[in-house]
């Protein structure tokens, strides 16, 4: 069932007593959703009764407690950083409303699943997890309620509970606000609840966040995206652009500097048409940037992604000019054939994406510059496929996320005719991460004798005995203290000299421990 906006889960009045005990009869359908018409099993029809004559011993023990007893919730977050930030929204809202976190899902009571779904891989993980959720469940944990929120759910919608029908709740990217509401439903013993309106989100300032880093932290800038690239699923799951008040977002950041945050990643699908949906004559992205670069205390502003047909000189100028922002820019390509891009629509050229990265190089000669590629995008000749490799040569990122295209649903790229054959997907694919491996360490080699300054985030995870933070243009570096020198805390910012460079980032020694003029 669709909780409609405002709806109270089934409880019964405060004032009336005890809620009448109403489980569902066995041998009956569970919810209009659960797929094939299967009985309801008897233990969580049982699970039903006991909750709901717990809920009952709990008001007349005590009116002035909350009727639902409050869960240890634990979420499991796949896909990018924007889902990142949204975990950290979903703890934070629940709990706010009194509930607790879990560190694990063996100690868990409700377990989140928020999803990705702009590849099909990402989809099957989810499932997957749910058929392990699923399976500990009827043999361990009955009262165990499993959930999946984010844009996996909101493209699916009802259909959701019929692919999985142990799934207990639902809700799309817009309706975190509503988790706790979709709690209480299914303790109330409704099953199949689901929250799934677009468009209308709350500033996302307004929801609490339980945010996982003291030192850095995501912003959100604006909400969904307007692009339609023919292969993306973004537009319907997360809706138009919708950009914050800059007002709102310069007060976020300054309450994050006020809790000792030193760096910030500003968020987006595509952040640098932020302000373009808002009124003629109000601040564009690069505007945003230097309101949030004149923060006394905060040391660094990061941001993605960017698309580059709205990548202007303005934007070059400013990472450039302003102190606070960091001279790394992720650019995702996608392809390099034009016939491939115009397929795409992406809007802009082989030729155009070149010149704009010569333009970014000529201002910011130590920029950092990563991205997106997809191989075998359907009618992807080999010749084309060549330029895409021609473009790495060209460009030599210093790293590259590549996928093999995945159909989506509902897109325009589901369509298309000629697709490309697995098996050739799969050689492209090695092909060119096996080349963009070489470039990324041959890039980092060249750095070997340099100077950087690394915020110091904690030991290593190679090697704990040693430190790890990482470089303004987002390079990791593993140094180890100055020799009889205490090590330097987290969150200080030092300088280090690289010693050897690899394909993950540098090895590095510790040249100078002053503080930075934020530490």
């Amino acid at each position: 069932m669709v909780l409609p906006p405002g709806r109270q889960p089934p409880v019964a009045p405060m004032a009336s007593g005890p809620m009448e005990s109403r489980p569902p009869a066995e041998g009956l359908v569970c919810g209009p959703h659960s797929g094939t018409k299967r009985a309801c099993r008897a233990p969580r029809a049982a699970l039903t009764r006991r909750r709901r004559a717990s809920y009952n011993r709990l008001l007349e023990a005590d009116r002035s407690r909350p009727f639902f007893p409050m869960r240890r919730i634990h979420v499991v977050t796949y896909g990018c950083q924007m889902n990142v930030h949204d975990s950290e929204m979903i703890l934070g809202v629940l709990q706010a409303a009194g509930h607790q976190v879990a560190p694990s899902i063996e100690e868990a009571d409700v377990v989140l699943l928020n999803t990705c779904c702009v590849r099909e891989k990402p989809e099957r993980k989810v499932l997957s997890k749910v058929a392990e959720l699923k399976r500990m469940r009827e043999q361990q944990r009955p009262e165990l309620i499993i959930g999946v929120c984010g844009c996996m759910a909101q493209s699916l919608q009802e259909e959701l509970f019929s692919l999985a029908p142990a799934v207990d709740l639902a809700s799309g990217p817009d309706e975190i606000g509503r988790l706790p509401e979709l709690v209480a439903a299914v303790e109330a013993g409704e099953r199949h609840v689901s929250a799934m309106r677009l468009g209308h989100t709350r500033p996302a300032s307004d929801l609490p966040k339980a945010r996982s880093d003291d030192l850095q932290a995501w912003v959100t800038i604006m909400h969904g995206c307007t692009n339609r690239c023919s292969y993306c699923i973004v537009p319907d799951v997360r809706g138009p652009e919708r950009s914050r008040p800059i007002g709102e977002i310069r007060e976020e950041v300054a309450q994050l500097v006020a809790s000792q945050v030193r760096e910030v990643t500003l968020l987006g699908q595509n952040v640098n048409a932020y302000g373009m949906d808002l009124p003629p004559g109000s601040p564009r992205f690069p505007r945003l940037l230097a309101e949030l670069d004149g923060i006394a205390g905060l040391a660094r502003i990061r941001f993605t992604t960017s698309h580059p047909k709205d990548f202007g000189d303005d934007l070059i100028e400013a990472v450039a000019g302003l102190p606070r922002v960091c001279e790394h820019v992720h650019l995702p390509v996608q392809a390099g054939s034009d016939e491939v891009l115009a397929r795409m629509n992406r809007r802009y050229t082989r030729d155009q994406y070149l010149a704009l990265v010569d333009r970014i190089r000529a201002a910011i000669p130590d920029v950092s510059i990563t991205t997106d590629v997809m191989v075998g995008f359907p009618g992807e000749t080999d010749a084309q496929f060549e330029q895409t490799l021609d473009v790495f040569e060209r460009v030599r990122f210093d790293q590259a996320f590549m996928f093999i295209f995945s159909p989506r649903r509902g897109t325009r790229a589901e369509r298309m005719a000629d697709p490309v054959p697995r098996e050739v997907k799969r050689r492209r694919l090695e092909r060119l991460s096996a080349r963009q491996n070489e470039i990324a360490r041959e890039k980092n080699q060249t750095h070997v004798g340099r100077a950087f300054e690394v915020l110091v985030e904690g030991p290593s995870a190679r090697d704990p005995s040693r430190l790890s933070g990482r470089t303004r243009t987002n390079k990791i570096a593993v140094f180890g203290p100055l020799p009889g020198r205490a090590s330097p805390a987290r969150g200080r910012f030092v300088w280090v000299r690289v010693t050897r460079g690899y394909l993950w980032g540098y090895e590095a020694e510790v040249i100078d421990t002053a503080c930075h003029e934020c530490s």
